[in-house]
Protein backbone atom coordinates (compact mmCIF):
# COMPACT_ATOMS: atom_id res chain seq x y z
CA UNK A 1 0.00 0.00 0.00
CA UNK A 2 1.42 3.28 -0.91
CA UNK A 3 1.76 5.46 2.17
CA UNK A 4 0.16 8.86 1.68
CA UNK A 5 0.57 10.27 5.14
CA UNK A 6 4.21 11.36 4.82
CA UNK A 7 3.14 14.77 3.55
CA UNK A 8 4.36 16.91 6.41
CA UNK A 9 6.87 19.57 5.50
CA UNK A 10 9.68 17.62 7.21
CA UNK A 11 10.84 14.01 6.95
CA UNK A 12 9.78 13.44 3.37
CA UNK A 13 10.78 9.87 2.43
CA UNK A 14 13.68 9.56 0.02
CA UNK A 15 12.60 6.11 -1.14
CA UNK A 16 9.40 4.30 -1.93
CA UNK A 17 8.48 1.31 0.23
CA UNK A 18 9.60 -1.10 -2.49
CA UNK A 19 12.92 0.70 -2.86
CA UNK A 20 13.44 0.57 0.90
CA UNK A 21 12.74 -3.19 0.92
CA UNK A 22 15.19 -3.79 -1.92
CA UNK A 23 17.84 -1.65 -0.25
CA UNK A 24 17.41 -3.52 3.06
CA UNK A 25 17.88 -6.88 1.32
CA UNK A 26 20.92 -5.72 -0.63
CA UNK A 27 22.56 -4.32 2.49
CA UNK A 28 22.01 -7.61 4.28
CA UNK A 29 23.38 -9.51 1.28
CA UNK A 30 21.05 -12.47 1.62
CA UNK A 31 17.33 -13.28 1.51
CA UNK A 32 15.35 -12.47 4.65
CA UNK A 33 11.96 -13.02 6.20
CA UNK A 34 9.44 -10.18 6.42
CA UNK A 35 10.22 -9.38 10.07
CA UNK A 36 13.96 -9.15 9.43
CA UNK A 37 13.43 -6.95 6.37
CA UNK A 38 11.25 -4.60 8.39
CA UNK A 39 13.81 -4.41 11.20
CA UNK A 40 16.59 -3.55 8.74
CA UNK A 41 14.45 -0.77 7.20
CA UNK A 42 13.84 0.73 10.65
CA UNK A 43 17.43 0.33 11.86
CA UNK A 44 18.86 2.00 8.76
CA UNK A 45 16.07 4.60 8.59
CA UNK A 46 15.29 3.66 4.99
CA UNK A 47 11.61 4.58 5.24
CA UNK A 48 9.42 6.29 7.83
CA UNK A 49 6.05 4.59 8.24
CA UNK A 50 2.83 6.09 9.54
CA UNK A 51 0.75 2.90 9.59
CA UNK A 52 -0.26 1.30 12.89
CA UNK A 53 1.14 -2.03 11.69
CA UNK A 54 4.04 -1.11 9.38
CA UNK A 55 5.38 -4.67 9.25
CA UNK A 56 2.10 -5.67 7.58
CA UNK A 57 2.71 -2.96 4.97
CA UNK A 58 6.10 -4.52 4.18
CA UNK A 59 4.55 -7.99 3.94
CA UNK A 60 1.79 -6.74 1.63
CA UNK A 61 4.25 -5.03 -0.72
CA UNK A 62 6.47 -8.10 -0.85
CA UNK A 63 3.55 -10.40 -1.65
CA UNK A 64 2.02 -8.10 -4.25
CA UNK A 65 5.34 -7.57 -6.06
CA UNK A 66 6.82 -11.11 -5.92
CA UNK A 67 6.87 -12.76 -9.34
CA UNK A 68 5.91 -16.22 -8.08
CA UNK A 69 2.98 -15.15 -5.88
CA UNK A 70 -0.11 -14.55 -7.98
CA UNK A 71 -3.53 -13.59 -6.65
CA UNK A 72 -6.27 -11.14 -7.76
CA UNK A 73 -4.77 -8.04 -6.15
CA UNK A 74 -1.15 -8.83 -7.04
CA UNK A 75 0.62 -5.99 -8.83
CA UNK A 76 1.75 -6.42 -12.44
CA UNK A 77 5.23 -5.07 -11.68
CA UNK A 78 7.45 -7.61 -9.94
CA UNK A 79 10.50 -6.62 -7.91
CA UNK A 80 11.02 -9.62 -5.61
CA UNK A 81 10.92 -13.42 -5.49
CA UNK A 82 9.45 -15.60 -2.76
CA UNK A 83 11.77 -18.42 -1.64
CA UNK A 84 11.41 -21.45 0.61
CA UNK A 85 10.85 -21.01 4.35
CA UNK A 86 9.28 -17.61 3.82
CA UNK A 87 12.40 -15.79 2.61
CA UNK A 88 12.30 -12.98 0.04
CA UNK A 89 14.96 -11.67 -2.31
CA UNK A 90 15.38 -9.01 -4.99
CA UNK A 91 14.40 -10.15 -8.46
CA UNK A 92 17.31 -10.43 -10.89
CA UNK A 93 20.01 -10.03 -8.23
CA UNK A 94 22.16 -13.13 -7.55
CA UNK A 95 22.59 -14.33 -3.98
CA UNK A 96 24.74 -17.01 -2.34
CA UNK A 97 23.31 -18.24 0.93
CA UNK A 98 19.61 -19.02 1.33
CA UNK A 99 16.92 -21.33 -0.02
CA UNK A 100 16.48 -21.18 -3.78
CA UNK A 101 13.49 -23.36 -4.53
CA UNK A 102 10.18 -21.65 -5.09
CA UNK A 103 7.95 -22.23 -2.12
CA UNK A 104 4.45 -23.60 -2.39
CA UNK A 105 1.87 -21.34 -0.84
CA UNK A 106 -0.15 -23.41 1.59
CA UNK A 107 -3.90 -23.13 1.43
CA UNK A 108 -5.66 -22.13 4.60
CA UNK A 109 -8.51 -24.41 5.66
CA UNK A 110 -11.90 -22.99 4.74
CA UNK A 111 -14.40 -22.76 7.60
CA UNK A 112 -17.37 -24.97 6.73
CA UNK A 113 -19.89 -22.90 8.67
CA UNK A 114 -20.75 -20.02 6.36
CA UNK A 115 -22.61 -18.08 9.05
CA UNK A 116 -19.56 -18.26 11.29
CA UNK A 117 -17.40 -16.93 8.47
CA UNK A 118 -19.80 -14.01 7.98
CA UNK A 119 -19.78 -13.28 11.71
CA UNK A 120 -15.98 -13.31 11.83
CA UNK A 121 -15.82 -11.05 8.79
CA UNK A 122 -18.23 -8.55 10.32
CA UNK A 123 -16.14 -8.46 13.50
CA UNK A 124 -12.95 -8.06 11.48
CA UNK A 125 -14.47 -5.21 9.44
CA UNK A 126 -15.53 -3.31 12.57
CA UNK A 127 -12.06 -3.69 14.08
CA UNK A 128 -10.39 -2.72 10.81
CA UNK A 129 -12.47 0.46 10.50
CA UNK A 130 -11.79 1.41 14.12
CA UNK A 131 -8.06 0.84 13.65
CA UNK A 132 -7.97 2.90 10.44
CA UNK A 133 -9.88 5.76 12.06
CA UNK A 134 -7.54 5.70 15.05
CA UNK A 135 -4.60 6.01 12.66
CA UNK A 136 -6.15 9.12 11.11
CA UNK A 137 -6.53 10.71 14.55
CA UNK A 138 -2.77 10.33 15.07
CA UNK A 139 -1.88 12.48 12.06
CA UNK A 140 -0.66 16.00 12.65
CA UNK A 141 -3.12 18.70 11.48
CA UNK A 142 -1.21 19.53 8.29
CA UNK A 143 -1.01 15.86 7.24
CA UNK A 144 -4.74 15.42 7.87
CA UNK A 145 -5.51 18.42 5.66
CA UNK A 146 -3.32 16.97 2.92
CA UNK A 147 -5.04 13.60 3.37
CA UNK A 148 -8.47 15.20 2.94
CA UNK A 149 -7.29 17.01 -0.18
CA UNK A 150 -6.16 13.74 -1.73
CA UNK A 151 -9.42 12.08 -0.70
CA UNK A 152 -11.29 14.74 -2.69
CA UNK A 153 -9.00 14.12 -5.66
CA UNK A 154 -10.23 10.53 -5.98
CA UNK A 155 -13.77 11.91 -6.18
CA UNK A 156 -12.90 14.04 -9.20
CA UNK A 157 -12.18 17.42 -7.61
CA UNK A 158 -9.66 19.57 -9.50
CA UNK A 159 -7.16 22.33 -8.67
CA UNK A 160 -7.18 21.46 -4.98
CA UNK A 161 -4.94 23.42 -2.65
CA UNK A 162 -4.30 23.43 1.08
CA UNK A 163 -4.19 27.02 2.31
CA UNK A 164 -1.39 28.74 4.19
CA UNK A 165 -1.57 28.47 7.96
CA UNK A 166 -1.50 32.21 8.44
CA UNK A 167 -3.69 33.22 5.50
CA UNK A 168 -6.39 30.57 5.33
CA UNK A 169 -9.32 32.95 5.78
CA UNK A 170 -11.01 30.43 8.03
CA UNK A 171 -10.72 27.51 5.58
CA UNK A 172 -8.17 24.73 5.20
CA UNK A 173 -8.37 24.26 1.46
CA UNK A 174 -10.31 24.81 -1.74
CA UNK A 175 -10.80 23.43 -5.23
CA UNK A 176 -13.28 22.88 -8.03
CA UNK A 177 -15.79 20.18 -8.96
CA UNK A 178 -17.24 19.99 -12.47
CA UNK A 179 -21.04 19.91 -12.49
CA UNK A 180 -22.35 19.58 -16.02
CA UNK A 181 -20.58 22.20 -18.13
CA UNK A 182 -19.40 24.43 -15.28
CA UNK A 183 -17.02 24.19 -12.36
CA UNK A 184 -18.31 24.74 -8.84
CA UNK A 185 -15.96 26.37 -6.35
CA UNK A 186 -15.68 24.32 -3.16
CA UNK A 187 -13.93 25.02 0.17
CA UNK A 188 -13.12 22.43 2.82
CA UNK A 189 -12.39 22.45 6.53
CA UNK A 190 -10.59 19.70 8.46
CA UNK A 191 -10.82 19.02 12.19
CA UNK A 192 -8.71 16.14 13.48
CA UNK A 193 -10.63 15.72 16.72
CA UNK A 194 -10.78 12.58 18.85
CA UNK A 195 -13.54 13.02 21.41
CA UNK A 196 -15.67 16.17 21.21
CA UNK A 197 -18.34 16.39 18.52
CA UNK A 198 -18.44 19.21 16.00
CA UNK A 199 -21.31 21.47 16.98
CA UNK A 200 -23.52 23.99 15.24
CA UNK A 201 -21.24 27.02 15.95
CA UNK A 202 -18.37 25.50 13.94
CA UNK A 203 -20.64 24.87 10.96
CA UNK A 204 -22.08 28.40 11.09
CA UNK A 205 -18.59 29.88 11.35
CA UNK A 206 -17.35 27.87 8.37
CA UNK A 207 -20.38 28.89 6.33
CA UNK A 208 -19.79 32.55 7.19
CA UNK A 209 -16.16 32.27 6.06
CA UNK A 210 -17.09 30.92 2.63
CA UNK A 211 -20.41 32.67 1.98
CA UNK A 212 -20.23 34.64 -1.27
CA UNK A 213 -16.89 33.09 -2.22
CA UNK A 214 -17.69 29.40 -2.72
CA UNK A 215 -20.73 27.46 -3.90
CA UNK A 216 -20.26 24.57 -1.49
CA UNK A 217 -18.39 23.65 1.67
CA UNK A 218 -17.14 20.28 2.89
CA UNK A 219 -16.41 19.75 6.58
CA UNK A 220 -14.20 16.78 7.52
CA UNK A 221 -13.69 15.52 11.05
CA UNK A 222 -12.29 12.34 12.60
CA UNK A 223 -14.90 12.84 15.32
CA UNK A 224 -18.70 13.17 14.89
CA UNK A 225 -21.23 15.91 14.24
CA UNK A 226 -23.89 16.88 16.76
CA UNK A 227 -27.55 16.75 15.78
CA UNK A 228 -27.63 20.56 15.80
CA UNK A 229 -24.72 20.65 13.36
CA UNK A 230 -26.50 18.23 11.05
CA UNK A 231 -29.69 20.28 11.18
CA UNK A 232 -27.99 23.40 9.78
CA UNK A 233 -25.78 21.76 7.14
CA UNK A 234 -28.39 22.49 4.44
CA UNK A 235 -30.49 25.64 4.69
CA UNK A 236 -32.49 27.61 2.15
CA UNK A 237 -30.50 30.51 0.71
CA UNK A 238 -27.26 29.47 2.39
CA UNK A 239 -24.16 27.71 1.11
CA UNK A 240 -24.66 23.95 1.60
CA UNK A 241 -22.15 22.25 3.90
CA UNK A 242 -21.45 18.56 3.34
CA UNK A 243 -20.58 16.85 6.64
CA UNK A 244 -18.13 13.92 6.55
CA UNK A 245 -17.33 12.36 9.92
CA UNK A 246 -14.68 9.78 10.83
CA UNK A 247 -16.78 6.74 9.96
CA UNK A 248 -17.75 8.25 6.61
CA UNK A 249 -14.10 8.99 5.81
CA UNK A 250 -13.15 5.34 6.40
CA UNK A 251 -16.12 4.16 4.34
CA UNK A 252 -14.99 6.37 1.44
CA UNK A 253 -11.45 4.99 1.75
CA UNK A 254 -12.80 1.45 1.47
CA UNK A 255 -15.18 2.32 -1.39
CA UNK A 256 -12.45 4.00 -3.43
CA UNK A 257 -9.57 1.70 -2.40
CA UNK A 258 -7.87 4.85 -1.17
CA UNK A 259 -5.07 3.98 1.23
CA UNK A 260 -6.68 0.54 1.47
CA UNK A 261 -5.49 -2.78 0.06
CA UNK A 262 -8.04 -5.53 -0.56
CA UNK A 263 -7.48 -9.25 -1.04
CA UNK A 264 -10.31 -11.39 -2.39
CA UNK A 265 -10.87 -14.57 -0.40
CA UNK A 266 -13.26 -16.85 -2.35
CA UNK A 267 -15.91 -18.78 -0.39
CA UNK A 268 -16.95 -22.04 -2.06
CA UNK A 269 -20.24 -23.87 -1.60
CA UNK A 270 -21.08 -27.38 -2.76
CA UNK A 271 -23.51 -27.28 -5.72
CA UNK A 272 -23.32 -30.85 -7.01
CA UNK A 273 -27.12 -31.07 -6.92
CA UNK A 274 -27.28 -28.45 -9.67
CA UNK A 275 -25.27 -30.78 -11.90
CA UNK A 276 -27.33 -33.89 -11.11
CA UNK A 277 -30.79 -32.33 -10.90
CA UNK A 278 -31.83 -33.42 -14.41
CA UNK A 279 -30.70 -37.02 -14.06
CA UNK A 280 -33.63 -39.44 -13.84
Amino acid sequence: MKTIFNSAKTHMPKKTINEAIAEALKREGQPLRVGDIYKRIIEDDLYRFNAINPEHIVRTQLRRHSENLNFPTAHKSKHFIFLTDGHYWVKGVPHKSAPTAIAKVEQLPLESNFEQIKSLHEKYLLEFKASTLHQLTQLDPFSFEEFCKRLLLVYGFKNLKVTSKTKDGGIDGYGELKIGLVYMKVAFECKRWTKASIGRPKINQFRGDIQGKYQQGIFFTTSKFSNDAKSVSFQNGAVPIVLIDGQAIVDIMIEKNFGIEKEVLPIYTNAIDLVLQDIE
